[in-house]
């Protein structure tokens, strides 16, 4: 992917480092060789994003053209906006107080070029503020009043870097431009690069550290450039062509803005923010399923006044269930009506809607891992010893049952139609599907996005195949996209 800085005057950036040309934005917006040319990385340094000025259009239309802008137009917005020092505050409180506790002035400025910042004891202050606002170049004002408080935040221009930063400035572009990082390795003639977020204090992941080597070493065989990101890698984003989520996701989470942000600037994404929306909302899946035809158990929507229906709706024992319960957290299992009234009133302090489904005892739960619309592979989740759910979780620790993994070809027909068919009403991506079978009777539990995929149980059909299928479906929408540009 080539890269572009773009200025107001060619002056204002004289001698670019290897590999970067430098345009004016007068060229970038009305040359029509700037127009396509496929991905593009735009280092956006005019003076001024103002609203329809030359700034403000140059990241406008490199998003319409399918390069990747910094800052990207949203991001322009944002720094616009009087929600920037709340979220700043909320996001990076502690570490501001830490950054800046042994200063003895009341006010203090803080120039962050592509990240960095040139006082070492305030990198990470520097580092958090462009992952929450990616600019090039951006200036925090900071005031002490009963503590540490940011009072403003912009984007600067070239002409107000101070002369003693600007050769710290073109270092930390040219590192920024070369992708100089100490984890990061690139994979030579890459065809694109593939960022994979995950969390290695997750306790429970998606993906364990085996599955991640493995997902890698596919992505690479097949031409990728890949690199593992963190939650602190949120501002390096628009680096990449495709962005794969192996870390649990949720709504109020990162993860959520990792693939909101990656699908507005038009990466490809798995897991999508409409599937994470979806999915890790069991109120929307009881509606939409119900609404699509999809066998479901006894389902009944509960609020505050209408926990007298239950009985006669749903029955008892049922299953109460926060609608972003996820890992068998935030899932009851009710026997009776004073139980009931107990639990729900201690949910609904969380939520003004929750869910309750019938109980259907059995064996194993079914999964299908649902990948485009089709099936990809197929698990049995057997329950946990002498537990309702595949997960105990007590005083003395966590319990799980045994799993097994078969070939499509030997699920039972019925199974993979129910399963197919609750994946499609979600979306397009990569679903784990949760099913119950009963005689001949298969109902839905529920559509996770961010499915498990461990070494050694979702894998033990095909292998190393699924991490190279997963892979492979990234590659090809990506190629989709390239020819249509």
């Amino acid at each position: 992917m080539t890269g572009l800085v773009v200025v107001d005057r060619l002056a204002d950036w004289p001698e670019p480092p290897e590999g970067i040309a430098v345009i004016t934005a007068a060229d970038y917006l009305t040359d029509d060789r700037h127009a396509g040319g496929g991905r593009r990385r735009i280092y956006n340094l005019c003076s001024s994003y103002r609203y329809q000025s030359s700034g403000y259009y140059v990241s406008l239309l490199a998003g319409a053209r399918g390069h990747q802008p910094l800052p990207e137009i949203a991001t322009v917005q944002d720094l616009k906006s009087r929600d920037g020092p709340r979220i700043i505050r909320a996001e990076t409180d502690d570490l501001v107080q830490t950054s800046l506790g042994r200063l003895e002035s009341d006010t203090y400025e803080l120039h962050v070029y592509f990240g960095r910042c040139a006082a070492q004891r305030h990198a990470r202050l520097a580092r958090a503020l462009f992952n929450l606002f990616p600019a090039p170049l951006l200036r925090a004002r900071f005031a002490r009043q009963t503590k540490w408080e940011i009072v403003g935040l912009s984007a600067i221009a070239l002409d107000d870097v101070p002369t003693s930063q600007r050769e710290f400035l073109h270092a930390s572009a040219a590192d920024y431009f070369a992708g100089k990082r100490p984890s990061r390795k690139r994979v030579k003639r890459a065809r694109y690069d593939l960022a994979i977020l995950h969390n290695p204090e997750e306790q429970e992941p998606p993906s364990d550290a085996r599955a991640l080597k493995q997902f890698r070493n596919a992505a690479e065989d097949l031409g990728f450039g890949v690199e593992f990101l963190e939650r602190s890698d949120y501002g390096r984003l628009l680096e990449f062509d495709a962005l794969f989520i192996r870390e649990t996701t949720a709504v109020n989470h990162h993860t959520y803005r990792f693939a909101r942000r990656a699908a507005q600037d038009d990466l490809i994404v798995i897991d999508d923010p409409q599937s994470i929306l979806r999915c890790t909302n069991k109120v929307w899946l009881a509606q939409r399923m119900k609404r699509a035809g999809v066998p479901t158990p006894k389902t009944l929507i509960l609020h505050r006044g209408n926990l007298k229906d239950v009985a006669d709706a749903v029955g008892f024992p049922c299953v109460l269930k926060q609608p972003d319960s996820a890992f068998s957290r935030g899932v009851v299992k009710i026997n009776d009506e004073a139980s009931l009234k107990q639990t729900a009133k201690e949910l609904l302090e969380r939520s003004d809607l929750l869910v309750v489904q019938s109980f259907v005892p059995t064996e194993y739960d079914w999964r299908i891992g649902i990948l485009n619309g089709q099936p990809l592979y197929a698990c049995r989740y057997y329950m946990a010893p002498e537990h309702w759910q595949i997960i105990k979780r007590d005083t003395s620790g966590k319990q799980e049952g045994e799993a097994d993994t078969l070939p499509i070809d030997a699920v039972p027909t019925r199974v993979l139609e129910v399963a197919m068919k609750a994946a499609k009403t979600v979306g397009d991506g990569l679903y784990g599907v949760d099913l119950k079978q009963f005689g001949n009777r298969v109902a839905l539990i529920e559509v996770n996005d961010n499915p498990s995929l461990d070494a050694g149980v979702e894998d033990r059909v095909l292998g190393a195949d699924l991490y190279r299928i997963i892979m492979q479906h990234m590659m090809d929408r990506l190629d989709a996209r390239t020819r249509k540009q």
